[in-house]
C-alpha cells in the first residue's frame, strides 16, 4: 500500500484552507445582504450581490461536505452497535466503504458533466463577474475530495482496498452493467439500502439510487447535480446556513446560561418550573440551529445535572431533554419550515404563522406534563423574586430581543428572509463579541462556524441528491400513480389522514427531516390535494410528524444523540422518551384532525 502515504499527503493538504474558505464564504453571505439593506434607503445596491450570496451557499454546502467527510460527520443510519461478529463486521465495513466510494465517485463524474454542460451552454451569470461554471466547479471537487477521504479513513488493508475498488466498480456498473442488463437498477438500489444499514452515509443510498435509476432510464446522470444546483442556489435557501450559524454562535457563547437564569427566575416558583425552563430554552435553540442534535449536545450537559439536583428523576430528565431537542421546529425562523415551503411552493411567512399555534400546543403539553411531575414528586420550588427576575431579564435582554427582531422583520416586510437571516448573524456576533464578550474571534467564532458548515455540508449533500431522486420520481410519474392508487383504495379523508400519520412517523424515524422533505413532499402533495387537504394543514401535519419521528424507537435520531451525549444505553433512552412520545403523538393527532387550530387554514 505504498500509494497510501501519498494519498494521505494529498488529503491533508489544504485542511486549514478549506476551513478558511468555508468561513470566508459564510461570513460574506452575512455581510452582503446587510450591506444591501443599509444601502437601500439611498437607492444604491451592490451589483450581482443576490447571485453571489446564492452561489456562496453552494460553496458553503460543498466545502462543508468536505469538512464533514474529514471529521467523519456525514449523517448515517448506523447506530454504532456491533451486532455482527468480528469477521462478518469487517466484511460489512468493506462493503459499505466500497459502496460509499463508488457513489461518491459517480456523483463526482456526474458533477463534471454538469460543469462541462455549463461551459458549452451557459445558463447566465446572475449579474456576477465570476463565470458560473467556475463557481459550480466546487461540486466535482468536493465529491473527489470526499471519495479520497472515504478511502483513507477505511479501516485496515482490506477496507482501503475496498475503497479503492469503489470508483472503478462505479464505472463498470454505470457504463456497462446497468445499460446492458434490464431491471438491474432495482437490485442495485437494494444493495445501497443494505450499505446504508451497514454504515454508509445517507447521501450514498439516495444519491446512488438516483444515479442508477437515471442510468437505467437512459437519462444523463448530470440530472442529479442539476437538481442539486437548482435547490442549493434557490433564492430563499441562503437563510438556512445563516440562521444555523446564528444558532451555533449563540450556543458557543453563554446565551444558554442567561436564558436558563431568566426562565428559572420567572417560572421557578411553579411546580415543575425547571422542566418548563428546559422546554423553553431548548425550543429557543432548536428554532435557530434547526438541528435537534445541536440542542441536545449543547444544552444537555448544562441542564441534566440541574434537573437531577432538583429531585427530578433521571429517567424523566433524560426523556425531557431527548424530547425537547426538537420541540422548536415549528417556530420561525425554523429551517425545516423554510425548506418545506420552498419544496411545496407555498409562502414561507404563511407557513411560519400556521406553525405558531401547533408549536405552542406542543410546548405547552410538555410544560404541563412537567408541572404534573413536579407536583407529584414534590420537587423543591423557589419563591418568586421580582428583583432577581428583573436582573435576569436585563442580563438576557439581547437574547430575548432576537426573536422579536426576526419576527418583526419577516412579518413587517422590512427585508427579505435572507437579509433578515444575515442581520441575525451580525446581531449575534456584535452582541456576543462587543456586549457580552463571551464570543472570542480567535476561538468561539471559528468553532461555531466549523460546526455550522459541517452540519450544512452533511444536510445539503443529502438534500441535493434527494432532489435528484425526486426528479426521477416526478419524471416517472410516481406521485400521480400513487395518488391514483390511494384514491382507488381509500375513500375516507379521515382514514387517509391516519394512514398519512403512520407513514410519516415511519419516515421520520428512518430519514433525517431534510431528506424526508425533499423526497416525500413531492410524492404526497398530489395525494393530499385529491382529498382536499389545505396546503398549510399538510405542511404542519408533515413537520409535526417528522418532529415526532426523532423520538420514535428503534432508530429515531434524538434517541441516539441523547445516548451519545449522556453516555447511556440506547434502550434506557427509549424507555425515558416513551411518555413524551405518547404525549406529543396526541398533539399530532389533534393537529391532524382539528385543522381549525392552524392559523390560515379554513375551519
Amino acid at each position: 500500500m505504498s500509494l497510501m502515504p501519498a494519498l494521505h499527503r494529498v488529503a491533508g493538504t489544504g485542511r486549514g484552507l478549506e476551513s478558511a474558505v468555508a468561513a470566508a464564504a459564510i461570513l460574506a453571505m452575512a455581510v452582503l445582504p446587510v450591506a444591501e439593506l443599509a444601502l437601500r434607503p439611498f437607492g444604491a445596491s451592490i451589483p450581482g450581490s443576490h447571485g453571489f450570496v446564492q452561489h456562496l451557499t453552494l460553496w458553503v454546502a460543498f466545502v462543508g461536505a468536505m469538512v464533514a467527510a474529514r471529521e467523519r460527520r456525514h449523517l448515517t443510519l448506523s447506530t454504532g452497535l456491533k451486532i455482527l461478529p468480528d469477521p462478518l463486521s469487517r466484511r460489512a465495513d468493506m462493503f459499505a466503504v466500497a459502496a460509499t466510494t463508488a457513489v461518491s465517485a459517480g456523483l463526482c463524474w456526474a458533477s463534471l458533466q454538469f460543469v462541462r454542460a455549463e461551459l458549452e451552454f451557459p445558463m447566465g451569470g446572475h449579474g456576477m463577474w465570476v463565470p458560473v461554471w467556475l463557481l459550480e466547479s466546487i461540486m466535482p471537487l468536493a465529491f473527489a475530495v470526499m471519495t479520497l477521504r472515504f478511502i483513507l479513513q477505511a479501516e485496515g488493508r482490506g477496507g482501503k482496498l475496498a475503497g479503492l475498488a469503489g470508483p472503478p466498480l462505479a464505472a463498470v456498473i454505470g457504463l456497462w452493467l446497468v445499460p446492458a442488463v434490464p431491471g438491474l437498477a432495482l437490485p442495485l438500489v437494494g444493495l445501497l439500502l443494505l450499505a446504508a444499514v451497514l454504515g454508509a452515509p445517507i447521501f450514498v443510498v439516495i444519491g446512488g439510487a438516483a444515479l442508477v435509476l437515471f442510468v437505467g432510464a437512459e437519462v444523463p446522470i448530470a440530472a442529479v447535480p442539476v437538481e442539486t444546483y437548482r435547490i442549493v442556489v434557490s433564492p430563499s435557501i441562503p437563510a438556512i446556513p445563516l440562521f444555523t450559524l446564528a444558532g451555533y454562535l449563540l450556543a458557543e457563547g453563554r446565551a444558554g446560561d442567561r436564558l436558563v437564569h431568566l426562565f428559572r427566575a420567572l417560572f421557578g416558583w411553579l411546580p415543575g418550573g425547571l422542566p418548563i425552563v428546559t422546554t423553553l430554552v431548548c425550543a429557543f435553540f432548536t428554532t435557530f440551529t434547526g438541528a435537534s442534535g445541536a440542542t441536545i449536545l449543547a444544552l444537555g450537559g448544562l441542564l441534566l445535572p440541574v434537573l437531577v439536583r432538583n429531585m427530578y428523576g433521571e429517567r424523566f430528565s433524560l426523556g425531557l431533554l431527548t424530547a425537547t431537542g426538537s420541540i422548536g421546529l415549528l417556530f420561525p425562523p425554523s429551517l425545516a419550515v423554510i425548506l418545506y415551503a420552498v419544496i411545496a411552493r407555498i409562502p414561507i411567512p404563511d407557513l411560519f404563522v400556521a406553525g405558531i399555534v401547533p408549536g405552542a400546543i406542543m410546548v405547552g403539553a410538555v410544560c404541563l406534563y412537567g408541572v404534573w411531575r413536579g407536583h407529584v414528586d414534590r420537587t423543591p420550588r423557589r419563591p418568586f423574586d421580582g428583583r432577581e427576575a428583573l436582573a435576569a431579564l436585563n442580563e438576557a435582554k439581547w437574547e430575548i430581543a432576537l426573536p422579536v427582531v426576526v419576527l418583526t422583520g419577516i412579518f413587517g416586510g422590512y427585508g427579505t428572509l435572507v437579509e433578515l437571516s444575515a442581520v441575525t448573524v451580525v446581531y449575534v456576533l456584535l452582541v456576543g463579541v462587543l456586549v457580552h464578550r463571551d464570543l472570542t474571534l480567535a476561538r468561539n467564532v471559528p468553532q461555531g462556524i466549523l460546526e455550522c458548515v459541517t452540519l450544512i455540508g452533511g444536510v445539503f449533500t443529502i438534500l441535493g441528491v434527494a432532489m435528484g431522486l425526486t426528479n426521477y420520481f416526478v419524471d416517472a410519474q410516481v406521485p400521480m400513480l400513487a395518488a391514483d392508487w390511494v384514491e382507488a383504495h381509500i375513500e375516507s379523508k379521515l382514514v387517509f389522514l391516519l394512514a398519512l400519520n403512520v407513514f410519516l412517523l415511519i419516515v421520520g424515524c428512518l430519514m433525517d427531516i431534510y431528506s424526508a422533505i425533499a423526497v416525500v413532499v413531492p410524492l404526497i402533495l398530489p395525494i393530499a390535494a385529491a382529498f382536499g387537504i389545505h396546503p398549510l394543514h399538510l405542511g404542519i401535519i408533515f413537520l409535526a410528524n417528522l418532529e415526532l419521528g426523532y423520538l420514535t424507537p428503534p432508530v429515531g435520531m434524538n434517541l441516539f444523540l441523547a445516548a451519545y451525549r449522556f453516555d447511556k444505553p440506547v434502550v434506557e433512552i427509549w424507555r425515558a422518551a416513551l411518555p413524551f412520545l405518547g404525549l406529543l403523538a396526541l398533539v399530532v393527532l389533534l393537529v391532524t384532525y382539528v385543522p381549525a387550530i392552524i392559523i390560515g387554514v379554513p375551519g
